[in-house]
């Protein structure tokens, strides 16, 4: 055989060793899904838990209590959250992220469709209270992987320069999961035959289609394969045996620092949420949702439900939806400012925003005045909240994974993004229905939100830039943040 005949064959490797990658779609769709299911089903209950929860599962006679009882179950999940961060995160950091990522999905679907078939207190008694506590503690355990694992996806598969941008594509799910949750509950609402019917029937739609978007995830999911960053450090060798000693024994700053750049953002996601729509809607239709809490016999004063802003809840969930459009856009654009300028210095700047708009509410709140500039006030209100909600939200899927290196990066990054959730997520629906109970005004919400946000510009001011750091290092140390 002639060296002209054999030459090919030697300088062209065999299609078998050419290493196997994601696509980007594939790698867009996988971290998308997830999020977006996962903030869909926490929308979908925030979204119940103002409107019938309190009703159908926590008829305590008082409709502060009612309410408190049901932000709480609300925020029962965030307690479950750093549990389900440490056990997904050491199966992430020693067998990959594709199989921890494709259970975390499982685990919220299941709890999530479930939710939307139980019984009321009217059927069971408090025991449809438990089960509503039950289910929302799993959907926590389930989210406590998700994010961290869907922005391991995006980042450890982005090209070089570009890891805060791939990172937004998993925060893009909170827009996307509220403005599908919101707007299934407002087609439900419109279409609904009557208040009674939604109160029976209509509530629980939106918990049940959440299995359509579960099974389109888990599709996405099982064809991914793991990224070049988790393979190097298992050839290496650097795979820890127990992932959260590691992170505590080594990386605790981290820990800390993690935790509070995320403080700020989780107060203000929550607040522009669930305490907004609290506040935002009138009690319309009182008379028909008295009469549903008498006929199943649950103690309930719905004429004093709702004392907030005096809008109908079409409306100002319509108003919530446009303030969301602004919330993804700046989340997509917050991506290559950040790669351009660095993450800190533009969280520094965004964080200062969020500390003046806290001292803001009062004036964008305000009661009294027509109804059309009250609308606009509430409007502007919405748009500016969910703006700088985008802007510190869409670099925290580049920060925190940064902060740890590569055979610790799932546990390190989903413990204290969980860890943050209960100190932010899950007592601010309470602390703020709380203040504005006592003092009747939005303005110590307000305060409170400011307050936070100091916390969060103190540990970006502690913290070092992180955009330069070797994101595939697989070995025992990180690259340095303090």
């Amino acid at each position: 055989m002639s060296a002209t005949q054999t030459a090919p064959a030697a300088a062209s490797p065999s299609p078998a060793s050419a290493p196997v990658k994601n696509s980007r779609g594939r790698v867009i769709l996988a971290s998308l899904i997830g999020t977006t299911v996962e903030f869909y089903d926490f929308y979908a209950y925030a979204t119940a838990a103002v409107l019938v929860f309190p009703v159908l599962f926590f008829p305590t006679g008082d409709p502060l209590t009612a309410q408190l009882a049901s932000f709480g179950v609300f925020g029962a999940a965030m307690i479950a959250r750093p549990l389900g961060a440490v056990v997904f995160g050491h199966f992430g950091d020693k067998h990959g992220r594709k199989a921890t990522l494709v259970a975390s999905l499982l685990t919220m679907g299941i709890a999530t469709f479930i939710i939307g078939l139980l019984p009321t207190y009217a059927q069971i008694g408090w025991f449809a209270a438990l089960a509503l506590l039950i289910l929302r503690l799993a959907q926590g355990f389930a989210l406590g992987g998700e994010w961290s694992g869907a922005a391991l996806v995006a980042t450890e598969n982005a090209p070089a320069g570009k890891r805060a941008w791939y990172g937004t594509f998993p925060q893009l799910g909170a827009p996307i999961g509220f403005i599908i949750a919101n707007g299934l509950f407002l087609v439900i609402n419109f279409s609904s035959p009557s208040r009674e019917w939604f109160l029976e029937w209509g509530w629980r739609v939106p918990f049940l289609f959440s299995a359509v978007m579960v099974i389109i995830g888990l599709w996405v999911r099982l064809k991914l394969v793991e990224s070049s960053a988790f393979e190097k450090a298992s050839t290496k060798g650097a795979i820890r045996k127990v992932p959260i000693g590691t992170v505590f024994r080594h990386h605790w700053k981290e820990l800390i620092l993690g935790t509070f750049f995320m403080l700020a953002t989780y107060v203000l996601f929550y607040l522009m949420t669930s305490y907004t729509l609290a506040w935002g809607i009138k009690p319309a239709d009182v008379e028909t949702a008295q009469a549903a809490a008498d006929a199943a016999g649950t103690p309930f004063d719905a004429a004093a439900f709702f004392p907030g802003g005096g809008f109908a809840y079409p409306e100002f969930v319509t108003m919530q939806i446009i303030g969301v459009v602004f919330f993804g856009v700046f989340t997509m654009l917050s991506g290559p400012i950040a790669d351009a300028i660095g993450r800190r210095r533009l969280l520094i700047w965004v964080t200062l925003a969020i500390i003046v708009f806290g001292l803001t509410f009062n004036v964008f709140l305000m009661s009294g005045g027509s109804p059309r500039f009250a609308g606009a006030l509430a409007q502007a209100f919405l748009i500016f909240g969910f703006t700088l909600m985008g802007a510190t939200f869409g670099p925290m899927g580049a920060l925190l994974p940064e902060l740890f290196p590569t055979n610790v990066r799932y546990t390190g990054s989903a413990v204290s993004y969980n860890v943050s959730s209960i100190l932010g997520a899950a007592v601010a629906p309470l602390i703020a229905l709380a203040l504005w109970a006592w003092v009747g005004e939005p303005w110590l919400v307000g305060v409170y939100l400011s307050v936070m946000g100091v916390l969060t510009l103190i540990a970006l001011i502690i913290g070092k830039e992180t955009k330069d750091v070797d994101y595939e290092e697989a070995g025992f140390s990180s690259s340095a943040v303090l």
